[in-house]
């Protein structure tokens, strides 16, 4: 199973839990069962899901902290869906390299954002892990 595959699937859970505004567990097992059929690791899917919706406030003060003034609602939606997911791979798994996950997330932006977010992201999450590493 492809860990790029299911980042990308995470962003998409992310990216429909913010649209929704259902940041419960259960929304993160309904996308699981939603998308059974695809080939993806269900237990990272769930793991970061629920990392997310268990700390979300303190993963949205890194990003309010580190965005330069630019408030969570007027972020583009997939921008936060990415540097959320980053953000909480960067925090709780120990098991994925920083490099990793940042580069990820910049790869993400590249094919589901804007031009100018592959950079925001990048320097958001920059500064999350210079924090993170004090």
């Amino acid at each position: 199973m492809s860990r790029k595959i299911s980042r990308e699937l995470a962003m998409k859970l992310f990216y429909q839990i913010e649209m929704t505004k259902d940041y419960t567990i259960e929304r993160v097992e309904d996308f699981i069962e939603e998308n059974s059929h695809e080939n993806f690791d269900k237990d990272y899917i769930l793991n970061v899901g629920s990392k997310f919706i268990e700390n979300k406030d303190e993963v949205d003060e890194f990003i309010t902290k580190y965005s330069k003034g630019w408030k969570l609602d007027r972020i583009a939606k997939v921008d936060l869906s990415i540097i959320r997911l980053a953000i909480v791979e960067l925090i709780y798994r120990e098991d994925i390299p920083f490099k990793v996950s940042i580069n990820e997330a910049v790869e993400l932006a590249k094919k589901y954002a804007n031009e100018d977010s592959s950079s925001f992201i990048n320097g958001v999450l920059g500064s999350v892990l210079n924090d993170t590493q004090k």
